[in-house]
């Protein structure tokens, strides 16, 4: 996230949303009630119906919300990239991080609450996502063209699941600082897409099959 961003004044329906998120990750969405999420926010339970007309209006909007940030970001560094597949997988890498580690409480919500969404948002959700893969997928590709379409697909996958992982990395004070966990982390990343390519870290063919070689597409 840019120091613009950081410092850029939110709405009071960001406020609520940031912390229904938070409370939705830390205490599930059926452990929290309205009146809690505005007293989060320095409003009545009730007052919150003036922005929203429900807890599920909220949940949709912030896993609908995320899915379509992290597309039209990706697209963004895509279209930023200057014609370089190394630049634009760099820029991609660190969008995602930046989301990784900025927005954990999403990350939670999203692998726990998706599927009390209407059927029309889930399906939304997974469209987003669908396109947001295949953009990565199309850029590793251009990066390292050796593996197949699939081995890449299972590569992103991979990856993802690496930087989404971190609400599960323990305590905030056991972990390297915000700088060096976003530059291991992206380290991690290109080492994946690199073993995936069956490249050693100096960018060496490893002798026998790629470290994806065989998994199936997701």
């Amino acid at each position: 996230m840019s120091n613009a961003q950081a410092s850029a004044p939110t709405s009071r329906r960001e406020q609520i949303l940031k912390e229904a998120a938070r409370l939705f990750a830390e205490r599930g969405f059926h452990g929290v009630g309205v009146d809690e999420i505005g007293a989060a926010v320095g409003i009545s339970g009730p007052g919150l119906y003036r922005h929203f007309a429900g807890k599920d209006a909220m949940l949709a909007e912030l896993l609908v919300g995320i899915s379509e940030r992290l597309l039209a970001g990706g697209r963004m560094r895509v279209a930023e990239g200057g014609g370089s597949p190394e630049a634009v997988l760099h820029a991609l890498i660190d969008g995602h991080i930046d989301f990784a580690l900025d927005d954990r409480p999403l990350i939670t919500l999203h692998d726990r609450e998706l599927d009390r969404l209407r059927e029309t948002d889930r399906k939304r959700v997974r469209q987003l996502q669908r396109q947001y893969v295949e953009l990565w997928v199309e850029v590793v590709r251009r990066v390292h063209p050796v593996p197949s379409e699939s081995q890449a697909r299972a590569a992103v996958h991979a990856v993802f699941g690496l930087l989404n992982s971190t609400p599960h990395l323990g305590r905030p004070g056991a972990l390297p600082g915000r700088t060096e966990m976003a530059e291991l982390l992206h380290r991690l990343a290109l080492g994946a897409f690199g073993a995936a390519a069956g490249e050693s870290q100096a960018g060496e063919p490893v002798a026998g099959e790629s470290i994806a070689a065989g998994v199936p597409g997701a």
